[in-house]
């Protein structure tokens, strides 16, 4: 009895992780809409893509320093230091490219997948350590984590796309940004002691390496293409916008 129930709660877990991260890719679904929009716009994009992360960053590490502060601030150390050290061999490479993207884009592109995906390790693990708790809190928890993901989802399709890729193309980077939800989820939950332990270094990782990502790389390109006033004003609207979205599912 013991085993069947244990096995049934894997399925479920697994299940619940497998639906956040399908919801990642709902993140383009607003793009079939705007294929073709001009230079300015495009910037604005970035803005709003890089006042998503911020706000996720910021969440992140707050979660983090809630268990650890220490630990969370070793993982935002780390997670600065590799997305940088990525970034400059990158950069390094004559010819970058990602499908369809080359050069800057191409390297942009690389960049925030890597990022979300690193960030995606972090809430597949809060999934099954949530789980761990209970089943009525493990899905709240992956309740709130699908909805977190779809503008995650944008955020990368806002990237993706003003560079020619395609939508159902930057959905399916946007899922696949997230697989790590799924596929850690279940062995956090069968060894919920050892990941919970892990898991603020994880968290500080993913919210140092998105905080890294849009002050280097995302502000600076929407500030080439539109003006500081816009940059500035886009950013903190989509930060208060995500910002609040996270405290309602939070208080859930």
């Amino acid at each position: 009895m013991v085993g069947a129930a244990v096995a049934t709660e894997a399925v479920a877990v697994t299940a619940a992780a497998l639906v956040t991260a399908l919801a990642t890719g709902l993140g383009a679904v607003p793009l079939l809409f705007a294929r073709r929009v001009p230079a300015s716009w495009i910037g604005i994009a970035n803005a709003a893509a890089g006042g998503f992360m911020l706000a996720a960053s910021g969440l992140l590490a707050y979660e983090g320093a809630k268990s650890s502060w220490d630990k969370t601030a070793l993982g935002a150390l780390l997670g600065v230091t590799v997305i940088a050290l990525a970034s400059q061999r990158l950069a390094a490479r004559p010819s970058s490219h990602f499908g369809v993207l080359r050069g800057a884009v191409a390297r942009r592109a690389v960049l925030i997948v890597a990022v979300m995906t690193a960030h995606s390790v972090a809430e597949g693990v809060g999934v099954g350590v949530a789980f761990g708790g209970g089943e009525s809190i493990g899905f709240v928890t992956a309740l709130a984590i699908a909805v977190h993901n779809v503008p995650e989802g944008l955020a990368i399709s806002l990237v993706l796309v003003p560079g020619g890729v395609s939508v159902i193309r930057a959905a399916g980077w946007s899922v696949i940004s997230s697989l790590p939800q799924p596929l850690l989820a279940l062995p956090a939950f069968l060894f919920v002691e050892a990941f919970a332990d892990a898991l603020p270094v994880g968290l500080g990782l993913a919210a140092g390496a998105m905080a890294w990502m849009v002050a280097a790389e995302i502000v600076p390109e929407a500030l080439r293409v539109t003006t500081p006033t816009r940059v500035a004003s886009t950013a903190v609207v989509a930060t208060v916008i995500m910002s609040i979205a996270q405290v309602v599912l939070l208080a859930r």
